[in-house]
């Protein structure tokens, strides 16, 4: 069982930056993979990235490749994801999702393969 806890969202305006951060209760931290995902408004939950448990092997949805980020420090266990060059469209509810995982090169982009989730944290993009 692994609690995770978002931080990190609020207003920016279009082409900033920002940080967000997930922190993972429990000691065991690295056999998790974990991911980031958003929810909009009417809209259903969609995949923004994800990282392997050792944090090798990355992977991006094409809406925010070469903006965002991804990136873990299992020491502090926690994710980030960092996010530059924001659109209007990325106004959303940030949620990270955690899944067991005993391979260093997988990686997850479907929420039904994630069993753990945070409660979200918002990110406002004005233009």
């Amino acid at each position: 069982q692994v609690q995770l806890v978002e931080s990190g969202g609020g207003l920016v305006q279009a082409g900033g930056s920002l940080r967000l951060s997930c922190a993972a209760s429990g000691r065991t931290f690295n056999i998790y993979a974990m991911g980031w995902f958003r929810q909009a408004p009417g809209k259903e939950r969609e995949f923004v990235a994800a990282i392997s448990n050792s944090g090798g092997v990355t992977h991006d949805a094409d809406s925010v490749k070469g903006r965002f980020t991804i990136s873990r420090d299992n020491a502090k266990n926690t994710v980030y994801l960092q996010m530059n060059s924001l659109k209007p469209e990325d106004t959303a509810v940030y949620y990270c999702a955690a899944r067991l995982s005993y391979s260093g090169m997988s990686y997850y982009t479907e929420a039904r393969q994630y069993a753990f989730w945070g409660q979200g944290t918002q990110v406002t993009v004005s233009s």
